[in-house]
């Protein structure tokens, strides 16, 4: 049998964060459940077809009712927000490991063009987005922002660890969000993004142009490629098809929120 495409687990975590419906003092048709919604969001994730090609059977409706519940609940931080309940369960569990944490960035082509777009410098110039990432020591993806192609990665060092949310621990204390050390590579080899590191209260652990070699911290950060392997399996993610950046980074937080709630099934 077929694995549902929102198991109990995941709209369990995602039925608290949904806006109210609106009410509608004329009538009208009923509004399509949530669930059935999220259902088609996570299967266009999923398979990368197209929002018209939506399987009538899978009863997720129109492909624009979904896409327009995917904009309205970005609009709402509902992606956001089911990231950071994710995390909070890892951190209750203690699964997330804060004493280092890796950074890095990845491209990937935009065919329609739109915000957060440039000329990639590695694919001849074609317009690419740009997914900066950074990860716990397991993987774990714990921010998450875009940017074009062309932009280069230094530049959003601190975007991206500013993209970490505040995870409660569940217990006494302040909210968690800075790891103990930052491992990146040589692109990352610049006074600032060291400085960035330390304003933080991080400890940067970045490999050093023209002075050593990046294979002893390859040991450390070869886990945020795995992580960009994880996301590369979700289809809609191998190229970038929509114009809107809003809508992309909602199809990239949703993936991120998957593979949290797979880090959940695995350590808890």
């Amino acid at each position: 049998m077929a694995k549902p495409l929102v198991p109990d687990d995941l709209w369990a975590a995602v039925a608290p964060l949904l806006p109210p419906e609106r009410p509608k003092p004329r009538g009208g048709r009923p509004r399509l459940s949530g669930r059935a919604v999220l259902t088609g969001i996570v299967f266009v994730l999923t398979t990368g077809t197209a929002w018209e090609r939506l399987p009538v059977e899978m009863g997720c409706g129109a492909g624009m009712t979904c896409w327009r519940r995917l904009r309205d609940w970005q609009e709402a931080g509902v992606w956001s927000r089911l990231h950071r309940v994710l995390l909070e369960r890892l951190q209750a569990a203690e699964a997330i490991d804060w004493s280092r944490a890796a950074l890095d960035s990845a491209s990937i082509g935009a065919k329609k063009g739109g915000a957060e777009i440039g000329p990639n410098p590695t694919d001849r110039g074609k317009p690419g987005t740009k997914r900066h990432l950074v990860t716990d020591a397991r993987g774990t993806p714990l921010g998450l922002t875009l940017s074009g192609a062309n932009r280069h990665d230094s530049r959003m060092l601190a975007a991206t660890l500013d993209a970490v949310p505040r995870v409660r621990t569940g217990g006494r204390g302040r909210p968690r969000r800075r790891p103990g050390k930052l491992h990146a590579d040589k692109a990352y080899d610049h006074r600032r993004c060291r400085q960035e590191c330390r304003a933080w209260g991080v400890t940067p652990r970045i490999a050093r142009r023209g002075i050593k070699s990046s294979q002893r911290l390859g040991k450390h950060r070869w886990v945020i490629e795995r992580t960009f392997a994880w996301l590369n399996r979700f289809r809609r993610l191998a190229i970038r098809y929509e114009r809107r950046a809003d809508i992309h980074l909602a199809f990239t937080t949703l993936a991120c929120a998957l593979v949290c709630l797979n880090q959940i099934r695995r350590f808890c």
